[in-house]
C-alpha cells in the first residue's frame, strides 16, 4: 500500500498540470458557443476554436500530447484571429454606440481573455504535461524540461489574474442577455483556472527533483493506521522505502514501526521544550508516537532520524497516507485480486485493512503478510497502467483536501515550497482575518477501536469584541459504535480505559494569539489541561465512550485580533479519520454599526 501511495502522490502533480489545462478548454468552448451570434467574423473564428476544444480536450485525456500541440496552435491562430477582428476600426466604431457599444466592449475585452488562455495559459501547460508523461513513461532527458515550465506557469498565472482583474471590472448593467451570460461563463472559467495555476507552477518545480532527475532519491512512506487515531490521522504502522532515479521508482525496503524501528531509550532528536511538555519524550523516542503532534514535519524529521539510526540511510523526504485515500483512488481505477482469491475495492478496502484483518486474522505475522500482500496487489494493478481519468483526479483531490497526503523534505528549498501546498500538514503561522482552531485526536486506549469512533463538529465565531478579537464556540461530539462484546484481544488492545471503552484524548489548537477559555463536557464544567505548540495554546481534554455511547465537548475559545471589524470565515483543520468529519462553520458577523 504505501508505494502504491507514492506512484499516486508523484503522478498527482502531473495531473493537477493536465487538469488546469483541460479546465482552460472548457472556458474558451463555453466563450466560443455562447457569442455565436455577436460579431460575424469573430463568432465565425470562434465557432472554430470551440471544435479545437473539443478536439483538444480528447486528446489531453487520450494523452497524445503530440497532437494536442497540433491542435492548440490551429487554436491560437482562432482565438488570435477573433482577438483581432474585435480590435478592428468597425469594432472601434461600434464600441462607442450608446446600444451596442457596451456589448462590443465586453465581447472584446472577452476575446482578449481568451486568447491570452490559449496563447499563454495552455502553452506552458502542455510543456510540463508533455514532460512529465514522458518521464513516467521512462524517458528521463524529458524530465529537466519540466522544472523549465515552472516559472512560465507562475507567469500564466499572472496573465489569467490580470484578465479575471480586468473582466471584474467591466459594466454588465445594460449588457445584451448573451453577452451577459458568456461574460459570466467566463469569469466562472477564470475562477476556476486561476487557483489551479499556482499548484501546478509549483508542481513542476518540484517533481524534478523529487523523481530523481539529479540523481537518485530515497523516501521512507508512512501508512497511517486510522485504527488508533493519532494527530496526523492514524499510527505508523506499516513503512516502505522507496528509490526514484530519473522518473523510474523502485522499492527498496519494507517493514513496520514496532519490529523494525523498535523503540528507543532517549529522543532521537533534540525535541521543542512545548512539544515535549504535551507529549512527554515519546515523541523522540517511540516510533509509533512521532505524530502525537498534528505538526507533521516534526513527526517527519523524528521518524527519518529513527530510520536513519536503524538502517543507516538517510532518506531525502518522508511521505504519509492511509487507507481511505487508498480506497478513494480503488473506487476510481477498480477492484484488485488478493492472495486467497479476495478482492480490494473502493467499497471494501477501509473495512478489510482496518477491521476485518483484526478480526479475522489472529496472529500478528499473518496481519503483517495480508498486509504485504495487498500492498503487492495494488502495485502489479496500478504499474499494470492506469489511464488518467477524472474520477482518478476527483479522488486525488479529495484525499489532498481530507489531510490524508503529506509530504515532507529533507531539503530545505523544497520543503519551502511544499510548506506552500496541502500536502504540508501544518497549522498556519498566522491567521490572519480568518480564526483558525485545530481539533487533533490521539488514541489513548492502546487498541484498534478507532474504527469505531464517530466525530462531528461545530465552530461558531462571534461579534468581534472591543479589542479586536473574537469569541469562538467549538462543539466537538464523538461516539463509538464498537459492540459490546465479540472483539477480539487485537482490537481491545491494552485497554488502558477499561475493557472495550475507546478513550480519546482530544487536542483544541486555539487560533493564534487566542487561548481556551472554558469547557463543558455533557453540559458539566470540566477542567483541562493547557499547552503551547508553534505559539498556539492548546486545551487536553479525554473522552471514554463505552461501546455504544456518545459524548459533546463545547470548548469556549477567543482569537487574537482579527485585523477587521467586518464578518470573518472561521477555519477548522481535524484529524483525518475513518470517514470524513462532519462539519458546521458559522461565520462571524460584521462589527460595523
Amino acid at each position: 500500500m504505501p508505494i502504491e501511495q507514492l506512484k499516486r502522490l508523484l503522478r498527482t502533480r502531473r495531473r493537477r498540470i493536465v487538469a488546469a489545462a483541460v479546465v482552460v478548454l472548457v472556458v474558451l468552448a463555453g466563450f466560443g458557443l455562447r457569442l455565436a451570434t455577436v460579431g460575424a467574423d469573430a463568432a465565425g473564428h470562434l465557432r472554430r476554436a470551440a471544435t479545437l476544444v473539443g478536439d483538444l480536450e480528447a486528446q489531453l485525456r487520450a494523452g497524445d500530447l503530440a497532437a494536442a500541440r497540433r491542435t492548440t496552435a490551429d487554436l491560437q491562430r482562432q482565438t488570435g484571429a477573433a482577438r483581432a477582428d474585435a480590435r478592428g476600426p468597425s469594432w472601434w466604431l461600434g464600441r462607442r454606440l450608446p446600444v451596442a457599444g457596451d456589448d462590443l466592449t465586453a465581447v472584446a475585452a472577452v476575446a482578449e481573455a481568451v486568447d491570452a488562455l490559449a496563447r499563454e495559459v495552455l502553452p506552458p501547460l502542455l510543456d510540463a504535461a508533455d514532460g512529465m508523461s514522458a518521464a513516467m513513461d521512462g524517458d528521463a532527458t524529458r524530465l529537466k524540461a519540466v522544472a523549465g515550465a515552472a516559472p512560465r506557469i507562475a507567469e500564466a498565472a499572472a496573465v489569467a489574474k490580470a484578465a479575471r482583474h480586468r473582466l471584474a471590472g467591466l459594466d454588465r448593467g445594460g449588457l445584451d442577455a448573451r453577452v451577459r451570460t458568456a461574460l459570466d461563463q467566463v469569469d466562472a472559467g477564470l475562477d476556476r483556472v486561476v487557483p489551479m495555476l499556482d499548484p501546478a507552477a509549483q508542481a513542476a518545480k518540484l517533481l524534478p527533483a523529487l523523481l530523481g532527475a539529479d540523481g537518485p532519491r530515497t523516501y521512507l512512506v508512512l501508512f497511517q493506521n486510522l485504527a488508533e487515531a493519532r494527530a496526523t490521522g492514524g499510527m505508523p504502522g506499516a513503512f516502505a522505502v522507496v528509490r526514484t532515479d530519473h522518473g523510474r521508482v523502485s522499492l527498496v525496503e519494507q517493514g513496520t514501526a514496532a519490529k523494525t524501528l523498535r523503540d528507543f531509550d532517549a529522543p532521537v532528536l533534540p525535541l521543542d521544550p512545548d512539544q515535549e511538555d504535551l507529549f512527554t519524550n515519546r515523541l523522540g523516542t517511540y516510533p509509533a508516537d512521532v505524530n502525537l503532534t498534528p505538526d507533521f514535519p516534526t513527526a517527519a524529521a523524528l521518524i527519518r532520524e529513527m530510520y536513519r539510526r536503524r538502517s543507516g540511510l538517510a532518506v531525502d523526504g518522508v511521505l504519509a497516507t492511509d487507507p481511505v485515500a487508498l480506497a478513494y483512488l480503488l473506487g476510481a481505477t477498480g477492484p484488485v485480486n488478493l492472495p486467497g482469491g479476495a478482492q480490494l475495492t473502493g467499497a471494501t478496502a477501509v473495512r478489510q485493512l482496518l477491521s476485518d484483518v483484526y478480526l479475522k486474522i489472529a496472529a500478528e505475522p499473518d496481519q503483517d503478510a495480508f498486509f504485504a500482500g495487498a500492498a503487492k496487489a495494488v502495485l502489479d494493478r496500478l504499474m499494470g497502467g492506469v489511464p488518467m481519468s477524472r474520477s482518478i483526479v476527483q479522488a486525488l483531490t479529495r484525499a489532498t483536501h481530507e489531510r490524508r497526503l503529506l509530504a515532507w523534505s529533507a531539503h530545505p528549498e523544497e520543503q519551502a515550497e511544499i510548506a506552500r501546498t496541502p500536502f504540508a500538514g501544518t497549522l498556519p503561522a498566522d491567521d490572519g482575518e480568518h480564526p483558525t482552531v485545530g481539533v487533533f485526536l490521539n488514541d489513548g486506549t492502546g487498541a484498534k477501536l478507532g474504527y469505531y469512533l464517530t466525530h462531528s463538529v461545530t465552530l461558531e465565531a462571534g461579534r468581534c469584541l472591543d479589542d479586536g478579537t473574537r469569541p469562538l464556540r467549538l462543539t466537538v461530539e464523538l461516539g463509538s459504535t464498537a459492540p459490546s462484546s465479540g472483539l477480539p484481544r487485537s482490537v481491545l488492545g491494552l485497554g488502558l480505559a477499561g475493557e472495550g471503552v475507546l478513550r480519546t484524548n482530544v487536542l483544541v489548537y486555539a487560533p493564534s494569539g487566542g487561548s481556551p477559555i472554558a469547557a463543558k463536557q455533557d453540559g458539566a464544567e470540566v477542567d483541562f489541561g493547557t499547552g503551547y505548540e508553534k505559539g498556539r495554546e492548546v486545551a487536553v481534554l479525554a473522552v471514554d465512550l463505552a461501546p455504544g455511547a456518545r459524548s459533546t465537548l463545547v470548548v469556549d475559545l477567543v482569537s487574537g485580533p482579527t485585523g477587521t471589524r467586518g464578518a470573518v470565515e472561521p477555519r477548522l483543520i481535524t484529524t483525518p479519520g475513518i470517514s470524513p468529519w462532519t462539519t458546521r462553520l458559522q461565520p462571524g458577523p460584521s462589527c460595523e454599526k
